[in-house]
């Protein structure tokens, strides 16, 4: 049965990510050289609404950039993606920057300048309720400031995918209306000691705790492992596909971004994540975070047999 619910609002950050490539991470205390700097567009926000507009979903962003050069650069590829971007306003002051180190094994570390992001208000998700609570699916993150996040999750109809990167704190009523709520093995055993729930001492065991806590469904991402996925009946693991990593740099939100399509298309959770596993591992084969998600027309790596 139709809910008359369609399409895609993400409501998050925006970035420009400042991209040095190095064969491996500084020590504390030490310097080391590095090979190139680039700059590409990323936040989790743009880069989950990127992930699902070039997989067919019809997307809206809600957020903000500054009033500078990094602007146009974080909003390219979501325009080039046909992204709606009328709910993105220009304020005073920086566009979001993420400094991004990734180290020839393919991993990387972080450090996130909010910017423009931290302008995002309760005011300005106000001013799109309508085409919140129109959205077959919602998807916030942890990358604003939480009356933002927690405004958005509350005007929103449809399904809300919560990927709570990084863990900042939230009401609980706000939490218990992620379905589902997306997070990896550390960001989980947070949210599970922000919700008072039991210890638990493994992957299984927290997805099994944040459900009891009251959680219509839980993804937990294992990297290159795949993903856990519980949504009422016994917990799934879907592994992922065996591929060489060059940059794993917003390849969670690659992942986010294609479930949010497939759920958007109305397809159950557990066919969502096994999707999503599949984009995630693709992304990790290309450089950088948008310039590697996948289109439809690409061909993604093949789960492995069951």
């Amino acid at each position: 049965m139709s809910t008359g619910l369609t399409g895609i609002v993400v409501v998050g950050s925006i970035n420009a990510d400042l991209v040095v490539t190095l064969e491996r991470h500084p020590q504390p205390g030490e310097t080391v050289s590095g090979r190139s700097l680039t700059v590409l567009p990323g936040g989790k926000g743009a880069n989950q609404a990127v992930g699902a507009a070039l997989l067919g979903g019809d997307v809206t962003m809600v957020g903000a950039v500054g009033s500078d050069d990094y602007a146009d650069t974080a909003l390219s590829t979501l325009r080039s993606a046909g992204v709606d971007l009328r709910s993105v306003r220009t304020v005073p002051g920086s566009t979001g920057i993420a400094v991004v180190e990734v180290s020839d094994d393919g991993e990387n570390t972080i450090v996130v300048l909010p910017g423009a992001n931290a302008e995002v208000t309760p005011a300005q998700v106000d001013a799109t309720t309508e085409t919140i609570a129109g959205a077959a699916v919602v998807v916030v993150q942890g990358e604003l400031p939480a009356g933002t996040t927690t405004a958005a999750m509350r005007l929103a109809s449809g399904r809300v995918i919560l990927n709570l990167a990084p863990v900042i704190l939230l009401d609980r009523d706000a939490l218990l209306r992620a379905d589902p709520l997306v997070v990896n093995e550390h960001e989980g055993a947070l949210v599970l000691a922000q919700l008072g729930g039991p210890e638990a001492t493994d992957h299984h065991g927290v997805v099994e705790a944040l459900r009891k806590c009251g959680l219509a469904s839980v993804v937990m991402t294992l990297g290159g492992a795949g993903a856990l996925v519980s949504d009422g009946g016994p917990i799934a693991m879907v592994p992922a596909p065996r591929v060489d990593v060059v940059d794993t740099t917003g390849a969670g939100d690659a992942f986010v971004g294609a479930l949010a399509a497939r759920l958007a298309a109305g397809a159950a959770l557990e066919d969502a994540v096994r999707f999503a596993v599949q984009v995630g591992s693709y992304a990790v084969q290309q450089p950088g975070a948008q310039p590697s998600y996948p289109g439809l027309d690409d061909e993604l790596p093949a789960l492995p047999e069951e």
